[in-house]
């Protein structure tokens, strides 16, 4: 087999949305704005040949936004998310910054007191980590939203 040497292709992106599929969409709507103040932009429920191809049974779509990203829910029939220890090929984790250690502690507790509330479906019912902070400064902490996708929030502090 013969290889040709290409060059990348150089892009100046960002990202502009993270798409996060859900079997039950109120739910998870819920969860992003209680937990972290995200406003719905808009809703579909008509959708492409393409989408309905990709997506087979998609009911609702709605848009989030997170700061300057948004999360795009997708309604769909499905299994729930598979146990964190079984090892699949997927996206494994989100990584949300926040500008101080304090603001971590703050989204751990608010995520404890709206999944003690009993308001919301988890699939995974399980609490956040500790907050953690790494041999170069660096603190997180690991949780599950309601459709059990793992996120990580983190402080990274100036580097001097």
């Amino acid at each position: 087999m013969t290889s040709t040497h290409t060059h990348p292709v150089t892009l100046d992106t960002t990202v502009h949305h993270i798409g996060v599929q859900t079997l039950d969409l109120d739910n998870s709507l819920a969860w992003y704005r209680d937990y972290l103040g995200c406003e719905p932009t808009w809703t579909l429920t008509t959708f492409s040949d393409l989408t309905h191809r990709r997506l087979p049974g998609i009911t609702r779509l709605t848009e989030l936004v997170l700061g300057n990203a948004h999360l795009h829910l997708i309604e769909r029939p499905g299994l729930p998310a598979l146990d964190p220890q079984t090892s699949i090929v997927q996206f494994q984790h989100v990584c949300l910054a926040v500008e101080t250690p304090e603001e971590l502690e703050r989204l751990r507790d608010r995520w404890i007191a709206l999944y003690d509330s009993g308001q919301y479906i988890f699939t995974l019912p399980t609490y956040p980590t500790d907050v953690v902070v790494d041999d170069d400064g660096v603190s997180s902490f690991y949780t599950y939203d309601v459709n059990g996708l793992e996120f990580e929030f983190t402080h990274i502090p100036p580097r001097v």
